[in-house]
């Protein structure tokens, strides 16, 4: 029997935010349909997923309940370590597709794999011999990108520098010598509660000739990137552009 496929679905961005952003206006209908149909589910968090398909199905009716669907999470150890962890094997969370069943990954907000779980379970599926196809829809990291300014040619994304000083300076100091030596922006995350400690430490430490670009709210209507030098910053009241929902910051030259 050919093996079901392994669908990458984007979620909206608006997860932990106030608001939500109507879904047909940030999700392609050929996404939502495809999610719509899919009765296999590998995710991040069950509740979130369920959320999600609920709104999916005010525009394009499930094909099932959402009671009855097949809907596995990731193990939090996964979340907490990373999918690349020695050990892990998700190829057991894929056992319906060698029945034939498609089934979807999912995280939170995004595209999963990116900068959330799911990249083993997207490697267990080439494993197996699956088809893995990836869905359209916003990717925050390339959207906060697309609007900062910065070098959009050379770039990484670095995860979550450290918390505490001094790894936070001096991993904060690392990345802008790497930006400013060969003009690569070094992106990064950071949960929405540390987002006043982490743009603090970044306006303490950086040069005031480094840029500095902060993406909020991406799809939503009180979304906003706001981009400048260090030195510029330093000028604002910074204190009420600290984001307080999950945001994407970004360095460079």
């Amino acid at each position: 029997m050919t093996p079901g496929k392994l669908y990458l679905v984007p979620a909206p961005l608006d997860f932990g935010c106030k608001t939500q952003t109507p879904l047909d206006e940030v999700m392609p209908a050929g996404t939502l349909r495809v999610a719509a149909r899919l009765q296999h589910w590998v995710c991040e968090n069950a509740k979130t997923t369920r959320a999600y398909l609920k709104r999916v199905d005010s525009l394009y009716p499930l094909t099932q309940p959402i009671q009855a669907l097949q809907i596995q999470e990731l193990p939090r150890e996964v979340h907490k370590k990373g999918d690349h962890q020695a050990g892990f094997d998700a190829k057991p969370m894929l056992a319906a597709a060698l029945q034939g069943f498609d089934i979807g990954l999912a995280s939170e907000a995004g595209m999963p794999a990116v900068a959330d779980p799911g990249s083993s379970v997207v490697r267990a599926a080439h494993e197996l011999g699956m088809e893995v196809v990836p869905l359209v829809g916003p990717v925050s990291l390339l959207l906060a990108l697309a609007a900062s300014g910065l070098n959009g040619q050379n770039f990484a994304f670095v995860g979550y520098v450290p918390q505490a000083e001094p790894e936070r300076g001096q991993r904060i100091r690392e990345l802008e010598a790497l930006a400013l030596k060969t003009g690569q922006t070094q992106i990064f995350i950071e949960t929405p509660y540390r987002n006043a400690q982490l743009l603090q430490g970044l306006l303490q430490t950086l040069q005031h000739n480094t840029r500095l670009a902060v993406s909020s709210g991406l799809t939503l209507e009180q979304g906003r990137t706001l981009s400048d030098t260090v030195k510029g910053w330093r000028q604002k009241n910074t204190a009420a552009l600290v984001p307080d929902q999950p945001a994407v910051f970004a360095i460079g030259r």
